[in-house]
């Protein structure tokens, strides 16, 4: 049998698996109409992402459910694949360009876009290389890009019909601009930073006696030149006498109205607000609503135009928000400045503050498509997990609003709206025209904008599989069974999909999504990179190993909660990982007899340790199997670990030992039926979470005819014949062996001396399981003799411990140097008492108990607790030498 390396590499070992579970066509899928399918659509990361924390969470847990389903016998496809992502690609093929002199401009749209698909080729799709070096187990062969033919053909398609039935339209709305990229923005680009600003107070003159003023309150003062009216709350008594009349606007001379809206908050500022319907998304409700005036006084760059006038022409926004907060100063209109807290938004990838801009774009309307996608999780066909974000997704479709769908970029799909410039023609087509077919008129155009980068990632789970032409691989693998992502695009992406999906489909997407926390530090600061508190994950994994971090990250990521990431709990991971490799190394190294396979002796062959690691393997199998079901998977993570390390680590491969080195051949062999029995179990309940060295240990384990692990059986749950009769006696066992332990411990017996250890006050029941475990007492407890009687006086100068009814005497006579024991502890006991000293000097201080942080005086009185305790019991100890 193949002997196994010293300590576990795990670089070696990830390596020659991958590849091996690739060549043998492990993650690759088929129709297949003999099994269930089981389909992951993986969420398709930006062509030009790195790998990060977060996709580490969410992959590994994709891969955790694929791996299970394909051990129960589904035909698992998790389909892979990444996204275009619109304004990240164009912008850093652009900034390249500028580190050669030029803009895209310089190149025309049709060069500049054959240069970007070059960058793709080149740079883009790093990050799925870099998934593979988790394990993640996607079928690679069927990998898709969202702007690949197929998927291309789909979002032309979705988009002529929503066209045809109305649903699409081009409208004048408010919308997110970035004035570096010069492009609309959807609300999950748009970044809110919480930013230490002013708010200026501008005193507006009435138009009739400008003795007399209303004061506004601003945090953008350069806006006020687009200004068209002053509101103030209905129900404010302090201006209803002004409501009706005019303001005169200050340096600008236009005259605007004074109206009232229920939308202004009498609270804010002066509860008078300035009205801008062009730059701002609730005044030009309001604007709307109170048929105001809309001037757009900015250039798309952030320069004001010609309608700002002509001394701000050409000038940037925050160069004229000085002038005016200076004019505003000299003409002694300025009331006052305070500092003021408030949250911006700023372009995820420019990083410049963005601009609410009046636009002419392309909309969805969002409401009809809304409805069915609201029945469909309220009525439960889709379960959300957990599932208070239900609550955020019924309140995002009640109150939807319609869908900018268009951004003014080179990169992406071209909205397929063709225009005639002699007749007025206009229409969405799947193909290209090559004339107008009104006029014949080869004058025709397309629209110059992309798609919305959402508008192909709407359709993932469908236009993967080749929609919108029928075939085998939709109607079988379609809908999928479960969605893995994050909570903050809950709208952007998982609820579009779902309406997508009843659309398009007329069924759902998917049938449970899964929602996961946010990465945060040990500060808990969210993880970025901005803060630069981000590890890297390839680094991680190259210093502890992929299953490290996939189960140590696992292990600390409780159900959809933010989870406090600390690199210790990764090198938790590790050490899991080399107490499985040492535990199967030893196994392996004392299998003379080739023990292979399950095969397990009859029960009436079985010791007491035997049916106990059995029963307790059956119930942590029920136990992992139900917290997946439920998508507990950091529980199921500690079920594994806890019966691994503890259960059969720590106690049954001790226990067996004593088999292993009997001399007795068929006690041996039925202690390493059952310890490789339940190790192979053990590999088969963790492979999901840590496929690489699973594989590796399996490959040792199992029978010439069996197949790899990845597609071996999952443990079954199994609720009959459960007899949890041998988890009590072991306990029994178990607790008598570690009091015993104890007592060596604390009373300092040396491990080279053997001890007596007398058990008084058993029952008749726990002494027959005593009786029958003796030889397990005897030899990890290292004892000469073991006594077990109703009744035993306690021998002088010995250790004890009491269990429920029993109490255990260990003599120490002839065991331990009586004078060197007493110095000892009359050493511990004067350090122990300088340590309470100190920290009652602490406890006792007023000042300090007053102005320390509460964790810290806990912390205190811990030790307090923790001292005295010590204390009693040496003590006690001592007393025996005196």
């Amino acid at each position: 049998m193949k002997e196994l390396t010293k300590t576990y590499e795990p670089a070696a070992v990830e390596k020659k698996y991958y590849k091996y579970w690739e060549d043998k066509g492990h993650f690759h899928s088929e129709v297949n109409p003999n099994k269930k399918p089981f389909t992951v659509m993986i969420p398709p990361p930006n062509v030009t992402g790195m790998l990060t924390m977060g996709h580490v969470l969410n992959n590994t847990l994709q891969d955790v459910l694929v791996r299970k389903a394909r051990m129960e016998g589904f035909e698992t496809l998790w389909l892979p694949g990444t996204d275009h992502a619109g304004i990240a690609t164009q912008t850093a093929v652009e900034k390249s360009m500028r580190a050669e002199g030029k803009t895209r401009h310089d190149y025309g749209r049709e060069a500049f876009v054959e240069k970007i698909w070059e960058w793709k080729d080149k740079y883009g799709g790093i990050i799925i290389e870099q998934l593979k070096s988790l394990g993640v187990s996607c079928d690679w062969e069927r990998e898709r890009f969202t702007m690949d033919e197929g998927l291309s053909k789909a979002v032309r398609d979705v988009f002529v019909r929503l066209y045809n039935k109305k649903l699409i339209y081009k409208g004048l709305r408010i919308i997110n601009w970035c004035p570096v990229s010069l492009t609309a923005l959807s609300d999950e680009e748009v970044i809110f930073k919480e930013s230490q600003g002013k708010l200026w107070y501008f005193k507006y003159p009435l138009a009739d006696d400008d003795s007399k003023y209303l004061v506004v309150a601003t945090t953008r003062p350069e806006t006020m030149l687009g200004d068209t009216g002053v509101a103030v709350n209905p129900d404010d008594d302090r201006y209803v006498n002004f409501i009706g009349k005019n303001i005169k606007l200050p340096i600008v001379g236009r005259e605007i109205p004074i109206f009232a809206d229920s939308y202004v908050e009498k609270e804010f500022g002066t509860g008078a607000v300035k009205v801008t319907p062009a730059h701002d998304p609730n005044d030009y409700e309001m604007g709307q609503r109170h048929h105001l005036e809309t001037i757009n006084i900015m250039h798309p760059d952030g320069r004001m135009n010609e309608k700002a006038g002509a001394e701000f022409d050409g000038l940037d926004r925050y160069v004229v928000r000085k002038m005016i907060v200076k004019k505003f100063e000299e003409a002694g209109l300025l009331e006052k400045i305070e500092d003021y807290t408030h949250s911006v938004g700023y372009s995820e990838r420019a990083g410049v503050v963005i601009e609410p801009r009046l636009s002419e774009q392309w909309f969805v309307k969002m409401e009809d498509l809304a409805k069915p996608a609201l029945e469909a999780v309220n009525s439960g066909k889709i379960k959300f997990t957990p599932d208070r974000w239900t609550k955020t997704y019924n309140h995002w479709l009640e109150n939807v609003r319609d869908w900018c769908i268009s951004r003014q970029l080179w990169w992406g799909h071209r909205i397929p709206v063709f225009y005639c410039k002699d007749c007025g023609w206009e229409a969405a087509l799947n193909d290209d025209p090559s004339e107008c077919p009104v006029c014949a008129s080869k004058n025709i155009f397309q629209d110059e904008d992309v798609l919305d980068t959402w508008f192909s990632s709407w359709l993932w789970p469908f236009s993967t599989l080749n929609w919108p032409d029928k075939n085998k691989d939709l109607s079988y693998y379609y809908p999928t069974n479960d969605l893995v992502t994050a909570p903050d695009i809950i709208f952007f992406w998982v609820a579009r999909m779902i309406m997508a999906g009843l659309e398009f489909m007329d069924d759902i997407p998917f049938k449970n999504v899964y929602f996961t926390g946010l990465i945060r530090d040990k500060q808990g600061r969210k993880m970025s990179k901005s803060l630069g508190n981000s590890p890297n994950p390839l680094d991680i994994i190259a210093k502890y190993g992929a299953d490290a971090l996939r189960f140590g990250a696992l292990l600390i990521a409780p159900q959809g909660q933010d989870i406090m990431f600390d690199e210790n709990r990764i090198e938790g991971g590790r050490n899991f990982m080399n107490k499985l490799w040492n535990a199967a190394r030893f196994i392996l190294m004392n299998n003379d007899l080739e023990i292979k396979g399950d095969k397990i002796p009859d029960k009436d062959q079985l010791e007491i340790a035997d049916l106990w690691i059995l029963e307790e393997l059956q119930l942590t199998v029920n136990s992992v199997r139900a917290n997946m079901d439920k998508y507990r998977f950091n529980d199921a993570a500690r079920d594994i670990y806890e019966f691994t390390w503890n259960s059969f680590c720590d106690w049954y491969i001790e226990l067996a030992k004593i088999r292993f080195y009997s001399g007795n051949e068929n006690d041996k062999r039925s202690a390493l039926q059952i310890a490789v029995y339940v190790l192979r179990n053990i590999l088969q309940l963790l492979h999901p979470f840590a496929p690489f060295i699973t594989e590796e240990l399996w490959q040792s384990l199992k029978s010439d005819d069996e197949d790899d692990l990845i597609v071996s059986p999952y443990p079954l749950t199994k609720t009959d014949n459960i007899d949890t009769q041998s988890v009590k006696e072991m306990k029994l066992l178990m607790d008598v062996i570690t009091a015993a332990r104890t007592i060596r411990s604390e009373m300092t017996v040396p491990p080279s001396k053997k001890a007596t250890l007398l058990i008084s006050g058993v029952s008749d029941d726990q002494a027959k399981i005593l009786n029958t475990g003796r030889h397990y007492i005897e030899n990890l407890v290292k004892l000469e003799s073991l006594e077990i009687a109703e009744h035993f006086d306690k021998p002088e100068l010995s250790g004890s411990a009491v269990l429920t009814n029993m109490q255990l005497y260990m003599p120490l006579a002839g065991l331990i140097d009586m004078d060197k024991e007493k110095e000892r502890i009359e050493k511990d006991i004067a350090a122990y008492q300088g340590r309470l000293k100190a920290v009652m000097g602490k406890l006792n201080n007023e000042r300090f108990v007053a102005n320390a942080p509460e964790a810290i005086i806990a912390k205190e009185r811990e030790k307090e607790k923790s001292y005295t305790e010590t204390l009693e019991l040496l003590k006690e100890n001592l007393r025996q030498y005196e």
